[in-house]
């Protein structure tokens, strides 16, 4: 289930709750809240009304939490940007119009959820609430302290997330034969260029005096042995962030895949004669000194349909789930009344 309390709710500590006549609209997917404090909304909240679907009003309030779900960066940095907000807001009102599509289809079909997984899919919601004063506090705004309405809450979000798993979850499956055709007719799309993945420990004397260039050259030696025992990614990595100079140690000395020409020659040259998890020897490049540890080598050419197979088949559903997404949205609108306030 991914029922999930929104910061949002307590952004509107002390905004009374709306009429009866607006239903309580929780997101399906909103993330858990971590503490009681949060920036104030972009959007204004006062409860009115922002939309009509077949006469059931939804309220800025919903406005709200689907935005701060779209846009969860914003409970951390003073609200949604200026910038972006039209978009936010635009996208917000499409989902909660649509899950209240949803859910009033799902009761025109007569679907139920057994009593058992209402109080389960409750009890779990109440977890992830990080105090007993912020679940109340929750009760407060949200539901007028009714369990009743809590219960309603969560039935309605539970009706929705099966509508979307039968109407479209289900039907989005990739089969292998797709994802096999889809493979074999777009061979451009799976074609690699030659990569190399290393982490690196520099070691860069601050000038060219003989003392320095010495100490570097100790300090080198020093660093080399003991990178040499890493037996892992995080081990040098942790070595990197302490006894490097070059920026990538704040990165665990990782510098992502990059082509072999975005690296000097002499590391490119080591690098080709290494297998992952190896670490060079000591490489000086002028007066500086490296080691590396080859995360990986990756060959230019076509990517195997086994290696891509994958990603390929969760790129395949996630686009599956976008247009059959889009179609049922269309299609619940065409026979509703829908008004945007």
């Amino acid at each position: 289930m991914h029922l999930k309390f929104c910061t949002a709710a307590v952004v509107i500590l002390g905004i009374s709750v709306a009429g009866a006549q607006v239903a309580s609209h929780a997101p399906t997917t909103v993330k858990a809240a971590t503490s009681a404090k949060a920036p104030a909304p972009t959007t204004q909240v006062t409860g009115k009304p922002v939309a009509r679907v077949n006469g059931v009003e939804l309220s800025d309030r919903d406005l709200l939490r689907q935005m701060y779900t779209i846009f969860p960066y914003g409970r951390q940095h003073g609200g949604i940007p200026k910038d972006i907000e039209p978009t936010i807001r635009k996208g917000a009102l499409d989902m909660i119009i649509f899950e209240e599509l949803l859910f009033q289809e799902a009761k025109r079909r007569g679907l139920t959820i057994p009593p058992a997984q209402i109080a389960k899919a409750e009890k779990d919601f109440r977890k992830q609430f990080p105090s007993a004063s912020v679940f109340q506090q929750y009760m407060a705004i949200e539901h007028n302290n009714s369990k009743q309405s809590l219960a309603r809450m969560v039935r309605r979000s539970l009706l929705i997330e099966r509508m979307l798993k039968t109407e479209v979850t289900n039907r989005a499956v990739v089969t292998p034969a797709e994802s096999k055709a889809y493979y074999t007719k777009n061979p451009a799309q799976f074609l690699q260029q030659e990569t190399i993945h290393i982490q690196s420990i520099s070691i860069l004397p601050p000038d060219t005096s003989a003392d320095v260039l010495q100490e570097a050259r100790k300090r080198a030696e020093e660093a080399a042995k003991v990178a040499k025992a890493a037996k892992s990614y995080r081990e040098f990595g942790l070595l990197a962030e302490k006894m490097s100079d070059d920026d990538y140690r704040v990165n665990m000395g990782d510098h992502k895949p990059v082509a072999p020409d975005k690296l000097p020659p002499e590391i490119v040259k080591a690098a080709r004669n290494m297998k992952p998890g190896d670490v060079s020897d000591l490489i000086q490049l002028g007066n500086a000194y490296t080691i590396f540890r080859l995360q990986a080598h990756t060959m230019p050419g076509k990517i195997a349909y086994a290696d891509a197979k994958a990603k390929l088949e969760s790129d395949l559903h996630q686009e599956k789930i976008q247009k059959i997404r889009a179609a049922l949205g269309n299609k619940l609108r065409k026979n509703a009344k829908v008004e945007v306030l």
